[in-house]
């Protein structure tokens, strides 16, 4: 796709009606990608992993037996057309007391499940307070814990515990599954991915975000039946405690190992440098850019567009417009 052509996406085109995306993943990484394609289509439904047990979502699924909220507010409060001072208050941790760091966003969707008769009807309902732009979904109503087998054969049973558990096993994450294996999906989910233009995994940690939902009953299988154009949003960065090492091919060959083939049609990567004065903090930690090895993943079957998608002083990420439009630019390249 051509540098013109890239630059002639427009918001809402006149008479051509917003393509179909569904984006599957979680964590801040999926949220910072729907506020930009929010602007571009509303036509979007976010599939998101229950799986996250650790800081204010472990605490409110372990005090009232909920699903995590935390990934799923993220998402509803990206799609979120509401006044600036909702916004603020949905956003608001709390800073003393038994509700130290939590956030009053996840306290709202708990009461909403306290009233609705399912995890999903809850999203739902706080999704039309909110007058969110598409829709969420998370991707199971089952309660469900993240397992993660290493290379040495150890294993560690629960999300938040995978990051410390690498590091003292010091080698890579062999697979992840969830427990009890092969939840349910949500049937609105399975018939979001039917109906797709546009199926986006990630961007995201790829063992605690992405992968997760490939181990849902169906979800892998109704991507690789879909005729929706598949793209996964590779990362800027190897996340610390996950990833240490990896490369754009090891990424892929991941999500190929755990979700089977057919699941990736073209990886789209952040091709600006980032400066050595902004990388020196992440390298202290162990980060560092991620290597694509383009060659190695178009040998794997799967087409790379690359564009210059990330932004951040202290913090890398995406910048969320050029990545929707990067997106948007690829789906017209590949479908029209």
């Amino acid at each position: 796709m051509g540098k013109n052509e890239y630059e002639s996406i427009r918001l809402y085109q006149p008479g051509r009606k917003p393509p179909r995306i569904v984006a599957i993943g979680g964590g801040h990484g999926l949220s910072a990608m729907l506020r930009g394609l929010k602007r571009y289509s509303k036509n979007l439904t976010a599939i998101v992993t229950v799986a996250d047990d650790g800081g204010g979502s472990g605490m409110l699924r372990e005090d009232l037996g909920m699903l995590p909220p935390g990934d799923i507010r993220n998402c509803i409060m990206a799609l979120a057309n509401t006044e600036p001072t909702m916004q603020q208050l949905l956003n608001y941790r709390f800073t003393e007391g038994s509700l130290a760091g939590q956030s009053f966003g996840n306290l709202f969707l708990a009461a909403m499940n306290g009233i609705s008769g399912s995890f999903d009807e809850a999203v739902h309902r706080m999704g039309d307070v909110l007058a969110i732009t598409g829709r969420v979904l998370p991707v199971t109503n089952q309660n469900v814990h993240l397992e993660a087998e290493f290379d040495n054969g150890s294993r560690v049973l629960g999300e938040s515990k995978i990051f410390y558990a690498k590091k003292i096993n010091d080698c890579r994450i062999r697979q992840v599954r969830l427990v009890p294996e092969h939840p349910t999906a949500l049937p609105d989910s399975l018939q979001a991915i039917a109906d797709a233009d546009m199926i986006i995994l990630g961007p995201g940690s790829l063992y605690t975000s992405i992968i997760p939902n490939f181990l849902v009953d169906g979800i892998s299988e109704a991507i690789a039946a879909s005729r929706a154009l598949r793209v996964y949003v590779m990362n800027i960065m190897t996340q610390d405690g996950e990833t240490d090492g990896y490369t754009g091919e090891d990424h892929v060959r991941a999500i190929i190992e755990h979700a089977g083939a057919n699941i990736i049609d073209v990886c789209v990567a952040n091709n600006r440098v980032v400066s050595d004065e902004v990388l020196a903090p992440y390298r202290v930690e162990g980060v560092e850019q991620l290597r694509l090895e383009r060659e190695r993943i178009e040998a794997m079957g799967v087409e790379v567009r690359e564009f210059p998608l990330c932004e951040g002083s202290r913090y890398i990420r995406h910048n969320p417009d050029e990545l929707a439009r990067a997106l948007l630019g690829v789906l017209r390249e590949f479908r029209g």
